[in-house]
């Protein structure tokens, strides 16, 4: 009785369980799911999201989305009611329309079967519908041929899909949980080839291996994996953002003129007389950094190389002195860059922007200019002289062959030497003289001493 009883727990355990996952029990209003029972008894789940799942950047671009869904016989009745849960999901977070994204269903085992066209159904409510009444269809796992009759009849413009000039993407969600019993691979790369995106989602048994030869590069953005039917939804918001169509610039950019949208990133852009940069994000004006003498007009035609980049417009005229300048007296645009000039009284000097004043000196109206004053090139000191001017060094260096750089003068040490070591010699006879003297008075060897001495005195 006790075991009974025990058993009669536990099975009441697992259904209450199974109940928690099939209504939302702190809003009883909303069903969330429903069981295989509910199902016969006709009873739509009306999924809905949180709206704090909605990210207010992103919107599902247009699409024509087939799901093409495995119901062999390892799919149990309860494992298919999730996966059509997960479409109910899908479709949610998508823009569902006859402008927007259409979806279809191809439904497999052994056999193939299209539940219903891109053109059949273009309302969330309906789409839902008509998922919530899918049955499976058991048997084998013919993965191949319903990738093949997916190409052939539900990706074609008369069962709703649109024609290529309005370049809307195909994408293809497989969602399989058992290796297919026939080829994929072949028929993978023809689908892709024909403009098909394909995602491979495994479930539990499923084979990596032929996930990976059905699904478009690249592979880890393609080919997702859960362990059991019961996380599948989790996959939902990791197909909305990769189906998301989001407005990157908006979400914030790096762009100093113009932001770009494209898909998921952007590019950056510059106003009508300006070039892109190397790092593809600033903008300078087209010529920049072209000097004129006063006399030459610098065009920009170094940059010409850089027009694709100018937002699709010509070389409109632009007030180059008006955007910024860096001329000490006066800037004249030219084209789209600009030149420094000087006043009467005054010339241009060497870095092209400053203007330096020349004074008449010689009372004849001829102007006397420091040539030192308006650029040199000496390392040390510049001396002007009447046409131009010459380097000289700081004491203790000397002017290199160059006339320009200076290097210090170098200081020869000579060593001198006695030739005949006379010093040398006299120092040895004193020391010596002192030590015999010293022997001398303490009367050691007087003889020795004497000869010695003899010897010293003959040296």
């Amino acid at each position: 009785m006790k075991s009974f009883i025990g058993s009669l727990v536990y099975c009441l355990s697992f259904l209450l369980a199974d109940l928690c996952e099939s209504y939302d029990l702190n809003n009883p209003s909303h069903i969330l799911a429903q069981t295989y029972a509910q199902r016969r008894n006709n009873a739509v789940p009306q999924r809905t999201l949180s709206p704090a799942a909605t990210d207010p950047h992103c919107r599902s671009r247009p699409l024509d989305l087939v799901f093409i869904i495995d119901s062999s016989r390892s799919v149990r009745p309860g494992e298919f009611e999730k996966v059509k849960i997960f479409l109910a999901d899908m479709v949610d977070t998508l823009d569902v329309g006859s402008d927007a994204t259409r979806v279809a269903v191809v439904n497999y085992a052994s056999t193939v079967k299209i539940e219903f066209l891109l053109k059949n159904h273009l309302t969330k409510n309906s789409i839902k519908q008509a998922i919530n009444r899918i049955e499976p269809l058991a048997a084998g796992t013919m993965t191949g041929m319903a990738i093949k009759k997916a190409m052939d009849e539900a990706f074609t413009e008369k069962s709703g899909a649109r024609p290529k000039s309005k370049n809307i993407s195909k994408v293809a969600i497989i969602v399989t949980d058992g290796r297919p019993q026939d080829q994929v691979e072949e028929v993978s790369a023809a689908a892709r080839a024909s403009g098909i995106e394909i995602y491979a989602v495994g479930v539990d048994r499923a084979d990596m291996q032929s996930l990976k030869l059905m699904a478009s590069n690249p592979l880890e953005d393609h080919v997702f994996y859960v362990e059991t039917y019961g996380v599948i939804e989790k996959l939902t918001s990791k197909f909305r953002e990769t189906l998301c169509d989001m407005d990157a610039c908006e979400i914030g950019h790096s762009c100093q003129h113009i932001c770009v949208s494209s898909r998921n990133s952007y590019h950056c852009k510059c106003h009508s007389g300006f070039v892109l940069n190397d790092d593809m994000q600033t903008c300078s004006i087209r010529g920049a950094g072209a000097y004129g003498d006063g006399d030459s007009v610098h065009k920009g035609d170094r940059n010409k190389k850089n027009d694709g980049n100018q937002n699709g417009e010509g070389s409109a005229s632009v007030d180059a002195c008006a955007l910024g300048h860096d001329c000490q007296h006066a800037c004249v645009s030219s084209g789209s860059s600009y030149y420094c000039t000087c006043p009467p009284g005054f010339v241009l000097i060497q870095d092209k922007k400053s203007c330096f004043k020349a004074s008449d000196a010689d009372g004849d109206g001829s102007a006397s200019l420091d040539y030192c004053v308006l650029g040199h090139e000496c390392e040390h000191i510049c001396v002007n002289d009447n046409a131009s001017y010459h380097c000289e060094c700081q004491g203790g260096f000397v002017l290199q062959e160059d006339k320009k750089s200076c290097s210090k003068k170098q200081v020869k040490v000579e060593i001198v030497q006695d030739p005949c070591m006379c010093e040398a010699r006299l120092a040895f006879q004193r020391q010596t003289q002192t030590s015999l003297q010293d022997l001398n008075g303490k009367h050691i060897l007087p003889k020795k001493v004497e000869q010695m001495e003899n010897m010293l005195g003959s040296m």
